[in-house]
């Protein structure tokens, strides 16, 4: 049976080109970490990359176990995405000051069998094996992001701001504004691992919520 692999089936979702499109997107199930910090240097989100990775892949690897669930089918697990801002004060994803004061949400989606009950079982699995880590920090999530505008962004992730401008541009000249609030973040989806691509060649969607001026 082939694997569903979300990023071919989605591509509208996972694949949008160096152009900027309008989207609505849909609802999806997602387990998420939140945190606070530098990616690229705070053990916050080491731990969380942990969490997430871990459950994760323990869910994937669910139909090896005597308890399959129910409804499980083959996938490719779905990228990791971020979703960012700032304490206190606006967050475009443009002016970036101090990386320390990022607070942002990990998260990866999963297929749509997986609920409450699903994961508990992936804490109670992962936990026999790093029992370090706290997994109570994972929550299994129903999120609709609704109209948003989304762009590639090719290069390294500090080259991101002119990827941003170029997408709030079209944002603008299509009649439609930010829409940036508690409940709706500038959002980055990673395609491929940082670790084993050059910097030059990594893929971001890079999404942003949008409404009608």
């Amino acid at each position: 049976m082939e694997k569903l692999d979300y990023k071919k089936v989605y591509k509208d979702l996972y694949l949008p080109k160096t152009k900027p499109v309008i989207i609505d997107v849909p609802e999806m199930t997602f387990i998420m970490v939140d945190g606070k910090g530098d990616p690229n240097t705070c053990e916050e989100y080491k731990t969380a990359m942990e969490i997430l990775y871990g459950l994760s892949w323990g869910i994937k690897m669910s139909k090896m176990g005597t308890a399959k669930p129910e409804g499980y089918f083959e996938y490719v697990m779905p990228p990791l995405e971020g979703l960012w801002w700032n304490e206190g004060e606006p967050f475009d994803g443009i002016k970036v000051k101090d990386k320390n004061k990022f607070l942002w949400t990990s998260m990866i989606r999963q297929p749509e069998f997986v609920t409450q009950a699903v994961l508990k079982q992936a804490r109670e699995n992962l936990h026999k094996k790093n029992p370090e880590l706290d997994l109570d920090k994972a929550r299994l999530v129903q999120y609709t992001e609704g109209l948003c505008a989304h762009i590639m962004h090719i290069g390294p992730y500090d080259d991101e701001p002119a990827t941003i401008q170029k997408l709030n541009e079209f944002i603008e000249e299509s009649g439609y504004v930010n829409d940036m609030s508690d409940e709706r973040r500038h959002h980055e989806i990673y395609l491929g691992d940082p670790r084993k691509i050059a910097p030059e060649r990594q893929k971001t969607v890079i999404r942003h919520p949008i409404k009608k001026k």
